[in-house]
């Protein structure tokens, strides 16, 4: 009996070489092992003051760590970038999620790194409360920004405390200004108390709004719009202009409502599209116009100075928190007592007072 005729189809795939890897193992294992070598203050600080974004992102990564024993070499950094820091504009921008803030910056940004300016985007992802993980989507969504050589981002999960701000963002405001960047844009997660926290730490508040939202003044947090420096209505084109128009009148009513700022400072309202770049040029207009009347009734300076001040003892209640969870000692006597109070058997207020008596020796 012969053989069945074996298929000459071309459909069939041929036999062919086996095809490499496409990553090299032993590349990929020194990559990781260059990794795992922590560098030095000394080469941390060199690299920072000579932009190396590599070394800037690893340096902003030691900065929030958590780990106690990475806080001395933190400082270190820290105190060595001072000196070169304070010398850009720190322009914070919310505004709730789907108003487009990550178009918005990346098209902000491309302009401003046209004009010449060095931007770092510090932005701040929701951190979940369940699993505590974090997308860190910024860099894919602002995908034009990233690839731009005078341009620098810097995705941190939010975490629980400052109201949904990285709990090293000022910190990270530093290392960025000692590597050179000029411009500093902090995006907030858009709900909690992130604003208040990044308006702490910002020259100039941009919120961002859209039309037809329903909420040109019934949902309007008041204390978001005394913070605001200027609105912009956002997503201004094709059939949306008309009703960007109308909400720009709307805010503009709204504003004179609330009472004069201690900066002198009137705030404003535009229209915007992310998407042509329409009215773009206008916003970076305004934060020069604000930057002018700010330096020059030395607003600007006195706020940098106020500010200083609250992150200290900012600094100041995060570092006893960390030592206090820290302590071996607490840990032990914390988890009995929480026993204690899921159980009835101890008030909440009794077992705090126990286990600070506890840490401070009383």
């Amino acid at each position: 009996m012969k053989a069945p005729k074996k298929n000459k189809s071309a459909l069939n795939e041929k036999e062919g070489v086996t095809a490499p890897e496409s990553v090299n193992a032993k590349s990929v294992q020194h990559v990781m092992e260059l990794r795992r070598i922590q560098p030095s203050s000394t080469a941390l600080i060199e690299g920072i003051l000579g932009g190396n974004k590599t070394v800037l992102s690893r340096a902003i990564t030691l900065v929030e760590s958590t780990n106690p024993n990475h806080l001395q070499k933190a400082n270190e950094v820290i105190a060595a970038c001072l000196p070169y820091a304070d010398e850009s504009i720190r322009i914070g921008i919310t505004g709730v999620p789907g108003v487009g803030k990550s178009t918005f910056i990346e098209a902000f940004g491309k302009y401003l790194t046209g004009l010449g300016k060095k931007v770092a985007v510090l932005a701040v992802d929701p951190s979940s409360t369940i699993s505590h993980g974090s997308i860190l989507g910024d860099k894919t969504r602002m995908e034009e920004l990233v690839k731009d050589e005078n341009a620098y981002i810097r995705p941190s999960a939010s975490g629980e405390t400052l109201g949904g701000v990285a709990r090293k963002t000022r910190e990270a405001i530093i290392l960025c200004e000692a590597a050179g960047f000029d411009t500093i844009i902090i995006e907030t997660v858009g709900v909690g108390q992130s604003e208040t926290a990044v308006h702490s730490m910002v020259d100039f508040f941009l919120l961002l709004k859209i039309s037809g939202a329903g909420d040109e003044l019934q949902g309007i947090k008041r204390g978001i719009m005394e913070m605001a420096d200027a609105i912009v209505i956002n997503k201004a084109d094709g059939d949306n202009i008309k009703r960007a128009k109308l909400a720009k009148t709307e805010f503009n009513r709204a504003l004179h409502l609330f009472p004069a700022k201690n900066s002198g400072w009137m705030p404003t309202v535009a229209t915007c599209s992310a998407i042509t770049n329409d009215g773009v040029p206008e916003v970076w207009k305004t934060i020069l116009d604000y930057m002018e009347l700010t330096q020059k009734n030395h607003y600007f300076t006195e706020k940098r100075h106020e500010q200083n001040q609250y992150w200290m003892l900012e600094t100041i209640n995060e570092q006893l928190k960390n030592r206090f969870y820290n302590n071996p000692e607490i840990s032990v006597l914390l988890e009995a007592n929480k026993k204690a109070v899921q159980q009835g058997a101890l008030s909440p207020f009794a077992a705090a007072g126990v286990l600070l008596e506890r840490y401070f020796g009383e």
